[in-house]
């Protein structure tokens, strides 16, 4: 098939070389349904059918607003996505005066919720924005529901139209504008283009163990996030089934049903883990209670690639066998890896997890910068406890004098919506200024590295 360009060719890139039957899996009533590549294509299609029809122009901006990642929301992604509009993703526990700011300033005219708390929200603002209509993915009364713009679109007749508005949907068009929580003022939409999240993904994609066709991966971290969205199309591309958990109180319950193999997390919940499977161990009594924390001091000293020796190697087979399998059986058994995100995770976490067999990536990226910057991977002895990893293919990291991390690169965003002045502060000399502080773990090699890269 043709180079993948644009977010929605993902997913055709998935029918046309995985054709899963369980691709997208969201659970209801009790029970996982399973959406096939080919149902997922079939209906975002007929949502992209249905939008044409109630007038959605080219570069319109549609919202969505979901408490928790269900399949719906990839479907509507790529039905918007290939014709041409915007998908504006909106945080849910925000304040209704945040949705009604946000909605007026990317000036959505339609937007889609996942259930009656979100609504009811988006209803007390409604009237003061440009929005025409509201759908919902969960039945909601008085509100019309996501399903009726499927029957809408069920006719085919009209598919070439659909065809018509993909084609014309270029890699240097808008694909989506993401709005920022800063500590103080207003959100500020970064504007990514598909060719900046794409490039992005592509060059993210070798840092992941992902198995072709036969990895299952527990989705949970907000899909309103650039960090879970893009795995969700590295996902795709790799041709894995994506479980979307029921909720962050589900993940345990979730984990044990589908045995996931791969799964993103964040530093705060890794903390909450860990401190609820200590508070268990400080329960135990006896050879039990000595054992679990002989373990744990075991995980405090980890290094990856054997680097202790042999006998460091052999009592953490004994821990692995005796304590930690015990852990891992809480996540389904068959966890190998979770890539950490969105803040720094402290090393003897990292350690004690990766010591478990559950390898931890950390990662470091900004929504501004699509969003990875550097990741670590296990393959190739690029994983070091402490780190961020190196930095993707495609994107350029200097250290300011006063050690702010500068990026350049296809990742960077277009700038701020509406906000040229914050744009020109961000981005100066095509260097996209984070405001973080960061350093390179080995500072001649990197500086010789970039200087190769320039």
């Amino acid at each position: 098939m043709k180079p993948i360009t644009r977010l929605f060719d993902f997913a055709y890139y998935q029918l046309e070389t995985h054709n899963l039957d369980a691709a997208l899996v969201s659970k209801k009533d009790g029970e996982w349904i399973k959406t096939s590549s080919k149902e997922y294509i079939n209906k975002a299609n007929a949502l992209s059918r249905a939008l044409l029809k109630i007038g959605v122009q080219k570069n319109d901006k549609i919202a969505v607003i979901s408490t928790t990642n269900r399949t719906e929301w990839c479907i509507l992604d790529v039905g918007v996505l290939q014709i041409g509009a915007q998908n504006i993703p909106i945080y849910p526990t925000i304040s209704s005066d945040d949705y009604e700011y946000v909605l007026n300033h990317s000036e959505a005219v339609h937007c889609f919720v996942s259930d009656q708390e979100v609504y009811d929200k988006v209803l007390k603002v409604k009237d003061n924005t440009k929005l025409k209509n509201v759908f919902s993915f969960d039945e909601i009364e008085g509100c019309e529901n996501y399903t009726k713009l499927l029957e809408l679109g069920a006719d085919e007749s009209t598919q070439l139209d659909v065809e018509t508005r993909k084609s014309e949907v270029v890699p240097s068009d808008l694909a989506t504008i993401i709005y920022t929580s800063g500590t103080t003022g207003k959100p500020k939409g970064v504007m990514l283009t598909h060719y900046n999240v794409v490039e992005n993904i592509l060059a993210s994609m070798p840092r992941l163990p992902l198995m072709e066709g036969t990895t299952r991966v527990l989705s949970f971290l907000p899909l309103c996030h650039i960090f879970e969205r893009v795995l969700i199309y590295i996902y795709q591309h790799a041709g894995v089934g994506i479980y979307f958990a029921e909720g962050i109180d589900k993940i345990g319950e979730n984990a044990q049903e589908i045995k996931p193999n791969l799964m993103s997390v964040v530093p705060r919940l890794l903390e909450k883990v860990f401190n609820k499977i200590n508070a268990k161990g400080s329960e135990l009594t006896g050879i039990k209670r000595a054992l679990f924390f002989w373990a744990i001091k075991l995980g405090e000293q980890y290094e990856p690639y054997q680097a202790n020796g042999f006998w460091y190697e052999f009592k953490l087979k004994i821990a692995r066998k005796l304590i930690f399998s015990k852990w891992k059986a809480a996540f389904g058994g068959e966890l190998h890896t979770m890539v950490s995100g969105s803040a720094a995770l402290h090393p003897r976490l990292s350690r004690i997890f990766c010591a478990s067999g559950m390898m931890i990536m950390e990662g470091y990226g900004l929504t501004e910068t699509s969003p990875v910057v550097s990741v670590g991977m296990h393959a190739n002895h690029h994983f070091k406890i402490g780190t961020v990893g190196k930095p993707i293919s495609n994107v350029e990291v200097k250290i300011a004098e006063d050690g702010e991390i500068l990026c350049r690169g296809h990742c960077v965003m277009q700038g701020y919506y509406k906000n040229e002045e914050a744009t020109n502060e961000a981005i100066v000399d095509g260097w996209f200024h984070s405001g973080d502080i960061g350093k390179f773990d080995d500072f001649e090699k990197a500086k010789q590295l970039l200087k190769h890269q320039s």
